[in-house]
């Protein structure tokens, strides 16, 4: 009987040392591919931007609208910032257009909702829809009223990087105001990205 227990002692003297042999030479493999999963996380990851999106982009440009009811046109500028607080979902736009005819200026103040879809690298799509506050001086009279404009919101980027480009954006606004008034709108130009 005591042979037998020294033999098993043996191989299992043997066993043990054999494992810990393999874990010895196996350690720096095994370290090795570690090491590599580790430092190289970012390859089963999602890619990176190289450049942050901007903090806001500002739109600079002219605007055109023609009333619906009485006919007329008026002409002006377009001043708007945007910014995006939910990626892919949301932009909100905030801006200004003085409108200008003959005996009558509109000044109009809007803060829109939009949904964007991005077309390629280059190109955006967005619709809108907002509140609008209209301020208007015709013959020297002031009147001030209620509106909502949508909109249809098309940005176009020269170069990938999202920095310089411009817009073109068709609109239509209702009036609350005495009239309710109707017009079809354009506005274009310039689109800057602030960092």
């Amino acid at each position: 009987m005591r042979s037998r227990l020294t033999n098993s002692r043996k191989t299992e003297c043997g066993a043990k040392q054999f494992l810990a042999g393999l874990v010895v030479r196996a350690a720096p493999f095994a370290l090795l591919i570690g090491c590599r999963f580790v430092c190289s996380g970012t390859a089963f990851a999602q890619t990176v931007d190289k450049e942050p999106e901007p903090a806001a982009i500002l739109e600079l440009g002219g605007a055109g609208s023609w009333n619906l009811k009485g006919g007329g046109s008026s002409f002006g500028a377009d001043v708007a910032a945007e910014i995006t607080p939910i990626e892919n979902w949301l932009e909100l736009e905030a801006g200004v257009t003085p409108l200008f005819t003959r005996h009558s200026a509109e000044w109009d103040t809007d803060l829109l909702f939009k949904k964007p879809w991005t077309l390629s690298k280059k190109a955006e799509f967005m619709i809108g829809v907002g509140p609008e506050w209209v301020h208007t001086r015709k013959y020297g009279m002031t009147m001030n009223s209620a509106a909502v404009e949508t909109v249809l919101d098309f940005m176009f980027w020269p170069s990938g990087k999202h920095r310089f480009g411009w817009y073109l954006e068709p609109g239509y606004d209702y009036n609350f105001g005495s009239g309710h008034g109707q017009s079809l709108g354009i506005t274009g130009g310039l689109l800057i990205a602030i960092p």
